[in-house]
């Protein structure tokens, strides 16, 4: 095992339940803690961390409190991802679902870089944040880490070029007080990306309302009668489309239906996957049904195409009972360990230079 890395802290804004958190903590960092409202991902987080999750809105926090879990370490490392609902597409096109206090929370990281000035910060979020039209809040920040003096990179990283077996589009930036930082090189193409198949080929069949007994985990949702009728009748990479009239919803029928193509459909085992959201384990709110069995994909298979080791703890198991929806959000709100990790090996080769 590689010796972790002396004189850096590491502290993780909006950490979830770990997922960048974790992939800094794979390249041998010390993630010395998180911060998150979400108080239901402190479990995930600490165990699977050995840090410290303190269960407040960043809003909250003061530079004194970054300060002292910085301590008087050499280099420190600011990094989160801001929810990111408010920039999502999906917000674009229903402007009333936006919630100005969210996205708002971006300038708090910015306040937080202002007033502790650590020496090197990454953001990751929506590729859409780009183009936000509600405000000018990318190029606030941006704008804020410059004056700083932060030498700042930023691209949109398509998430199978590094290994993540899902079609996801992200914003990543990096900046850093000591000089110019950016991503390490892609690490796959089209010929060698990571499929779904890749991901969670080798796992044993369940049937929907099912949980494998030998890992809880994997468990997917139960289906109704209709939309168990529906799945069996949709074809392999098929969808809604591929149904007759009597099982397709009233909504599809309509013109201003056909601009949801995806939803109700099977992923595709030689490709990588759809984005994996909050919804993932519903057969009706994205392509998250099986490739093959008549179910939507389970929480472990969720849980695999973030990226998530297959021994990580996404609940006690000494507690008997745990809820799918709360586990499903947090899996879809994460941060995939893979980018976690192509994150931290940017910023461990930059510090490299500065030893």
């Amino acid at each position: 095992m590689s010796k972790k890395i002396n004189n850096v802290a590491v502290i993780d804004l909006f950490c979830g339940i770990g997922g960048l958190s974790h992939g800094f903590v794979k390249e041998n960092f010390k993630v010395v803690a998180g911060i998150d409202i979400d108080n239901t991902c402190k479990y995930s987080f600490e165990t699977n961390n050995n840090s410290t999750f303190i269960s407040k809105s960043v809003s909250d926090i003061s530079k004194e409190e970054i300060n002292k879990l910085f301590g008087k370490t050499k280099h420190k490392i600011l990094v989160g991802c801001a929810p990111c609902q408010p920039f999502s597409s999906y917000t674009f096109k229903d402007g009333e679902k936006n919630d100005n206090n969210k996205w708002k929370l971006l300038y708090e990281f910015a306040r937080l870089v202002k007033e502790t000035e650590p020496d090197v910060i990454s953001m990751e979020n929506v590729s859409q944040l780009i183009n936000f039209k509600k405000a000018p809040i990318f190029e606030d920040f941006l704008n804020s880490l410059r004056e700083l003096g932060y030498f700042v990179h930023y691209e949109v990283v398509n998430c199978p070029d590094y290994g993540i077996p899902q079609n996801r589009k992200r914003l990543v930036l990096l900046a850093s007080k000591l000089g110019e930082i950016k991503l390490i090189s892609k690490t796959h193409n089209k010929e060698n990306y990571v499929t779904v198949k890749d991901a969670i080929g080798k796992l044993p069949e369940i049937k929907d309302g099912e949980v494998y007994k030998k890992d809880r985990l994997h468990f997917a949702r139960k289906l109704s009668p209709l939309n168990k009728k529906r799945i069996q009748k949709t074809p392999y990479g098929g969808s809604w489309k591929d149904w007759s009239d009597d099982l397709k919803l009233e909504c599809h029928k309509k013109e201003s239906g056909k601009s949801y193509p995806s939803v109700y459909g099977r992923m595709k085992w030689e490709e990588p996957s759809p984005t994996m959201t909050t919804h993932c384990i519903g057969y009706g709110n994205g392509r998250f049904g099986h490739p093959e069995q008549d179910r939507a994909i389970s929480l472990r298979e969720a849980s695999l195409l973030q990226t998530f080791p297959i021994d990580y703890k996404f609940f006690d198991e000494k507690e008997e009972f745990f809820s799918s929806v709360v586990i499903a959000r947090q899996i879809g709100n994460a941060v995939p360990v893979r980018l976690g990790e192509v994150v931290a090996k940017s910023i461990k080769e930059h510090l490299k230079q500065f030893k």
